[in-house]
């Protein structure tokens, strides 16, 4: 057979058609052609839609197995969580209910020894609650804005406190609202009583605001780390007995003789919302007895001048 005569030509399976550029040329354009139209004219936005509808089904039968093993995880973690808690919550109301039946003792034992002792009796403090609107203007102050003022009785120098214990005192009162100025502040003073050994000092605000110091104390005071500080009760103000602050350092300066004692206060006024604004403790105490006058001490002489 002659060489002429032969079909050169591939068989159907091995026909390739255009070549790979032209496809890729092709492909390319209609890639771009079709994104620019969608961002234009939105043309793939119902495909799009209809496409989501009909998978929305098939991807919620998907995801059951996930949410399944996903609920029944954070079930068991809950639980496990609730039970630690409860368990947490009984320990604490055993503790509190044990606590609770010895200040009962002790407030019955303080009337018995009070009667015995003919004192009068302790001094009930009234309270109201408050919140805190906002920051004074001052920025080289530390004092803060309560919607409580005049209308609702509240007093000047009444102590405020939270749960924590004292925040600090009001020193401005108007209407409807109250300036309080805070322990923390550089013109704040509390007298305070160390409960480890009963000794009576006072504590001012640093001049930065961020803490408390005892001043005028002696180098060898008995005073250290980790004392807690509460109020003593005998400047007319604050009512015995509310948390202050805690001695966070000790620093004793033999040169001078006195010691620089650092304080940490228990109450952290930053970040706090509602406070409780008791009725200054002067108030319900008996007034002082009246000096006598000059006529008063005059007229004793005259009676036995008479004589």
């Amino acid at each position: 057979m002659p060489l002429g005569t032969l079909d050169r030509t591939p068989p159907p399976f091995f026909r390739q058609g255009p070549s790979a550029l032209t496809k890729l040329t092709f492909c390319s354009a209609l890639a771009v052609f079709l994104m620019v139209a969608d961002t234009r004219f939105k043309i793939t936005q119902p495909l799009r839609s209809v496409v989501a509808t009909v998978l929305h089904p098939v991807e919620r039968a998907l995801r059951v197995p996930v949410d399944v093993w996903n609920s029944s995880s954070d079930y068991l973690m809950g639980l496990q969580r609730a039970l630690s808690k409860e368990a947490a919550a009984r320990a604490d109301m055993a503790r509190q209910a044990e606590r609770s039946s010895r200040v009962e003792q002790l407030l019955v034992e303080n009337a018995r020894l009070r009667a015995l002792l003919e004192l009068r009796p302790a001094l009930t403090v009234r309270s109201q609650p408050a919140e805190v609107l906002y920051d004074a203007p001052d920025p080289f102050s530390r004092k803060v804005i309560i919607d409580r003022g005049a209308t609702q009785g509240v007093a000047l120098s009444s102590p405020v406190i939270n749960e924590a214990g004292v925040l600090g005192q009001v020193t401005r009162v108007y209407p409807l609202s109250s300036e309080v100025t805070l322990l923390t502040d550089k013109e704040a003073a509390i007298p305070v009583l160390n409960t480890r050994n009963q000794s009576r000092s006072a504590a001012f605000g640093l001049a930065t605001g961020s803490g408390l110091e005892l001043r005028f104390m002696a180098g060898n005071a008995d005073v250290q780390v980790g004392d807690v500080l509460h109020t003593s009760g005998v400047d007319g103000v604050y009512p015995p007995g509310l948390a202050v602050a805690k001695v966070s350092a000790v620093e004793r300066k033999v040169d001078t003789g006195f010691a620089r004692i650092a304080l940490t206060p228990l109450a952290v006024p930053d970040g706090v919302r509602h406070v409780l604004v008791l009725q200054p403790v002067g108030l319900q105490m008996p007034p002082p007895p009246e000096a006598p006058t000059p006529e008063r001490k005059a007229a004793p002489a005259k009676k036995g001048a008479r004589k």
